[in-house]
């Protein structure tokens, strides 16, 4: 049994939507009313450990967002296997590269 196929996968892609789009408000909310002043204060908002919890979350969530999207649409679309593997390879690859990306910054601003 594969484990994001079919209803599971629905249910994860609708979770993290959720997730995105509360965080998305939530954040331009902060951003719309305390937005930082300079580089110091937003090195000091990401470092929050609650602000830097949320984000790895959202990244998170964004990346496997992305992925059930990009398999679903890549599943349906190519059909030769040579090729449709090839795609998939090189999108978890470009996921993967994005995420630890992503980490990187969050983890240097926990460090500051």
């Amino acid at each position: 049994m594969r484990l994001l196929s079919g209803q599971r996968a629905w249910l994860l892609q609708r979770i993290t939507a959720v997730y995105l789009g509360v965080y998305s408000v939530l954040m331009l909310g902060y951003f719309i009313f305390f937005a930082p002043a300079d580089h110091a204060r937003w090195v000091a908002f990401v470092g929050h450990p609650l602000v830097g919890l949320l984000t790895a979350l959202g990244v998170v969530a964004l990346l496997l967002h992305a992925w059930i999207g990009l398999r679903d649409v890549i599943m349906d679309y190519v059909h030769p296997f040579g090729i449709r593997l090839t795609v998939l390879i090189l999108s978890a690859t470009g996921l993967l590269i994005l995420g630890l990306w992503a980490f990187a910054i969050l983890f240097k601003a926990w460090l500051s």
